[in-house]
């Protein structure tokens, strides 16, 4: 199972060197995936949890990619409604391209109604919109001989029933996000009997998690994955690996803008996690 990390591209304290000490640490410290988030307008509900300066996904992942070399860069996620899937399309073939094949391009229809509204994308559509630009987007791939770099892997994000059903129809892998390990299971038997009912394979699991490290055990039946003391996020890491997943993303922001103006606390939760996780690994 490969660990990726939710690294914040939003906040105060970000910067582009803050960016690049980010995408340096990650890597350095050995995980497999650096993932940014995706906003246009930073109208006031998406202000509210992601304040500006917000730095915009595909500018900043080609930039993050000139200064790595081996760790995967992804969205988690892109909100597919707000571009044209042609753009899109363009946009993802071609930073997979320059990037040596290491984008991975995690979709969601998004949350924030003023944002819609700001950019006129009809809000009730969303839905509908994603599917149709996410047909558009591979037949663009399969069609066009000049897009290079493409196609590139598509993660399904989202924890509605309705996201669950995309991720099955289009057999891509399914992104869901921050939740707790029984609501997970749960979800993934839905999932099962989803595909089962379609007649379609199961699609991949690729969980996003927090990060929240504690000196003492959580013991609230409704902990989150991910946080706790660090053998409790190391345990629940090998209960998503036995759960089936392929991949799991670490999200060490916990929602307060300002923590983006003292990233070393996150490095630090993840510098043990990749020292547990390989200890683990080692003496099972």
């Amino acid at each position: 199972m490969r660990i990726g990390v939710n690294v914040p591209n939003f906040g105060p304290g970000t910067n582009p060197d803050v960016l690049r000490d980010w995408a340096r640490t990650v890597e350095g410290l050995g995980f497999d995936l650096l993932m940014i988030s995706d906003h246009v307008v930073v109208t006031p509900d998406v202000a509210k949890q992601y304040p500006a300066p917000f730095y915009e996904p595909f500018t900043t992942l080609a930039w993050l990619a000139g200064i790595t070399e081996r760790i995967r860069l992804g969205t988690t996620v892109l909100i597919m409604p707000y571009r044209h899937p042609q753009l899109v399309a363009r946009m993802a073939a071609n930073l997979n391209d320059l990037s040596g094949g290491r984008l991975v391009l995690g979709v969601g229809v998004g949350w924030a109604r003023q944002e819609f509204e700001a950019l006129g994308v009809p809000f009730q559509r969303r839905g509908a919109l994603t599917d149709e630009y996410l047909h558009a987007l591979r037949a663009a791939w399969a069609d066009g001989e000049d897009y290079r770099g493409g196609p590139v892997p598509i993660w399904i994000g989202g924890n509605s029933d309705a996201g669950l059903r995309r991720a099955v129809r289009l057999g891509e892998p399914w992104h869901p996000l921050r939740n707790t390990l029984p609501w997970l299971r749960e979800a993934v038997g839905r999932l099962e009997a989803l595909a089962g009912e379609h007649g379609r394979p199961v699609p991949a699991v690729m969980p996003r998690i927090v990060l929240r490290l504690t000196t003492a055990p959580i013991t609230d039946p409704d902990r989150l994955a991910g946080a706790g003391t660090i053998e409790q996020v190391v345990d629940d890491l090998d209960q998503l690996r036995l759960l089936g997943a392929d991949t799991v993303v670490l999200d060490p922001f916990g929602g307060d803008p300002q923590e983006t103006c003292h990233p070393e606390v996150a490095w630090h939760a993840l510098a043990a996690v990749a020292a547990s996780w390989d200890l683990h690994a080692n003496h099972p």
